[in-house]
């Protein structure tokens, strides 16, 4: 066999080989994608049924009981599952085509929240002395559940348009001023624990930007004592920390929600009372269905259905955070740890509260508490970050004349022109150069021409 075609074979074991640990590779990846992608899914459909069971166990007794019976005990059930169900449908179709256009559209998002904000002030509905919804009957919306995904996205766009940004306050004052003032709308209306969850989820994506801690603790600083001192300027906010501080001082005025909540964890125990035999939901716990849906869940299902449902946040925590590390492009990697951090501080908030380790801010649980507004926002938020798990990325984009960038990685471009590969377009350039030279060209089953003439010299 010539030397050329043992050459010849050589190459081809080696690309085969190469090609074959590529395509491992890339099975692997595919797998982790997949398990962290069914991770999501599973904790957010677990979460959902369990919301729906809640609801109605929550809401039920008190309908039956107001209107002399004549009420519809499943009301806030049949509301959940049918903007449950229409809430799965978006995040199903974000999840399979809906990233890039999600980015096109922040400004517009964004404008738009930031507009019913302003709306919901001058002509919101107002509950319990809040006006926090636009509409009326079966179509009411909170704008504030809109503008929190709103600022993640828009955060999570100009950091990955221009990463430098964050190496100095300076650099993402555009991002602190725009959700300081969609914050100052949302106290306005009021709507404090909103307002939190915006702090804290805006932090988060500053902090996966690469902000440095020091300048985020300064900012933290100066938001804490803004924080204190609206709290003292407005009668109910000091009353809901002084009955934090000492629940037993106001057991029956602005401590009766979180000595309620604690006697209804108390009375669950260990395994909980049983499905729908709670007392405390009857009258005893305001806004059982909503705010408060956690300390039904631990006198129904006791420790045990408080610990499933950290397990489940946990779980959808670690998965977010891990699709987050592997996201393709910068863009997905702070939208998807903005999201999921919004998420997660929400549920620890609403839990936290319950458990008498917070003040009371009537944040609900995501997935679980009634609130349809709340809900919608949360499983859009869940397709954003599925669309990622599912290798996603919304970075490509045409620059003309046949040039293409495509995404090769965080931050890493690849240029492929005329459809040719540069490794492709090396070897063809450098062999146009051997043959116009001359020089090293093989031929006759790889032997060298010889320089004397033509004449070989005999061996032996």
């Amino acid at each position: 066999m010539s030397a050329g075609a043992l050459s010849l074979g050589r190459l081809g074991r080696a690309s085969k080989s190469k090609s074959k640990g590529k395509g491992r590779s890339k099975k692997r990846a595919r797998r982790a994608v997949s398990t962290e992608y069914n991770l999501l899914l599973t904790a957010t459909l677990c979460l959902l049924a369990l919301g729906a069971v809640m609801v109605f166990s929550a809401s039920s007794t008190t309908r039956l009981l107001q209107n002399g019976g004549l009420s519809d005990s499943a009301f806030y059930l049949k509301r959940t599952l049918m903007f449950g169900a229409v809430g799965l449908i978006a995040m199903h179709v974000v999840a399979r085509h809906g990233l890039v256009a999600v980015r096109r559209l922040t400004p517009f998002l964004l404008g738009g929240s930031m507009f019913l904000l302003v709306v919901v002030l001058v002509a919101g509905n107002s509950v319990n002395g809040a006006s926090r919804w636009i509409g009326s009957g079966f179509l009411q919306i909170q704008p504030s559940e809109l503008a929190k995904v709103a600022l993640i996205l828009y955060g999570a766009d100009l950091l990955a348009r221009k990463p430098k940004r964050v190496r100095s306050i300076e650099g993402f004052m555009p991002f602190l001023l725009v959700t300081g003032a969609a914050c100052m709308l949302m106290m306005l209306e009021p709507d404090m624990g909103t307002t939190m969850v915006v702090t804290f989820a805006v932090a988060a994506t500053l902090l996966a930007a690469g902000a440095r801690p020091r300048d985020l603790l300064l900012i933290g600083a100066g938001i804490a004592v803004l924080a204190l001192l609206l709290a003292v300027v407005e009668p109910y906010r000091m009353a809901r920390l002084t009955g934090f501080l000492n629940p037993g001082s106001d057991a029956e005025g602005a401590g009766f929600q979180a000595a309620q909540a604690k006697i209804a964890l108390g009375s669950g125990g260990i395994f909980g009372v049983g499905i729908g035999n709670g007392v405390q939901k009857a009258f005893y716990l305001p806004e059982a269905h909503t705010d408060m849906i956690s300390a039904v869940i631990g006198e129904e299902l006791g420790l045990i259905g408080i610990v499933g449902v950290v397990g489940l946040f946990a779980m959808f925590g670690y998965a977010g955070l891990k699709v987050a590390q592997k996201a393709k492009d910068n863009y997905g990697k702070l939208l998807v740890a903005g999201l999921t951090s919004l998420i997660l501080v929400q549920a620890t908030i609403n839990l936290f509260a319950v458990m008498g380790l917070a003040p009371l801010t009537g944040v609900p649980l995501p997935f679980v508490s009634y609130g349809n507004s709340s809900l919608m926002a949360s499983l859009f938020a869940v397709g954003l970050i599925l669309n990622v798990a599912r290798g996603g990325t919304a970075s490509a984009a045409r620059t003309g004349s046949g040039t293409t960038r495509r995404s090769t990685g965080a931050g890493k471009l690849r240029v492929v022109e005329g459809g040719r590969s540069p490794a492709r377009e090396r070897s063809r350039s450098s062999g146009a150069r051997k043959a116009k030279s001359g020089g090293g060209s093989r031929g006759n089953g790889g032997a060298r021409r010889p320089r004397n003439g033509g004449r070989r010299r005999a061996s032996g």
